[in-house]
């Protein structure tokens, strides 16, 4: 019992803590990562933390950081490359890491002069906030981009079949996709 609780600590801790990092990952961000979460073990659990050393941490930060971010990438391109963009049969770009911080936009879709923006995420996402809370975070800076390319911005949720496949969890979201498609089509 001991060992689960310590376990979920560990992971809230840093699950909140990666939330904090930068696009752009360096060995001093890890590095100053895990030691940012050996110190906050250290204050809240310091006789768990006896048996946890720094390095562990440390280790912990590279794997989750490194590994967590590529698969999610290998997640959003089979969503979106491997059905998405042949199902609507337009081209599908990646936002520009720009347009990612500033709009929550991670491909986009040009029609005409507009574009139409695309969030992707695991399902799991979903599951961890409400999805109201999460489109209603998201909400603001959604329409910001409405309001200066036209399209609107639509949530695809992925998930991972049983054969490891990626498949677009949410497929009504595809019809409202077509019906934005056809309205920019004819501006």
């Amino acid at each position: 019992m001991e060992k689960n609780i310590k376990e979920l600590y560990l992971k809230s801790i840093f699950d909140s803590f990666t939330y904090e990092l930068p696009l752009i990952i360096t060995k001093k961000i890890i590095d100053d990562a895990g030691h940012r979460l050996y110190m906050n073990l250290k204050a809240d659990m310091q006789i768990e933390l006896e048996s946890t050393k720094e390095e562990v941490c440390c280790d912990y930060a590279y794997n989750l950081v490194l590994n967590r971010t590529y698969e999610g990438y290998r997640s959003e391109i089979d969503t979106i490359y491997g059905q998405l963009q042949s199902i609507l049969s337009v081209a599908i770009e990646p936002a520009s890491d720009e347009w990612d911080r500033t709009y929550n936009v991670d491909f986009c879709i040009k029609i005409n002069k507009n574009y139409i923006g695309l969030q992707i995420k695991p399902i799991a996402s979903g599951q961890a906030l409400n999805q109201y809370q999460w489109i209603e975070m998201n909400r603001l800076n959604h329409q910001r981009f409405e309001n200066r390319f036209g399209g609107k911005v639509f949530f695809i949720y992925s998930l991972t079949t049983t054969s490891k496949k990626k498949k677009i969890y949410n497929t009504e979201i595809i019809d409202e996709l077509l019906v934005e498609i056809n309205r920019l089509k004819k501006l």
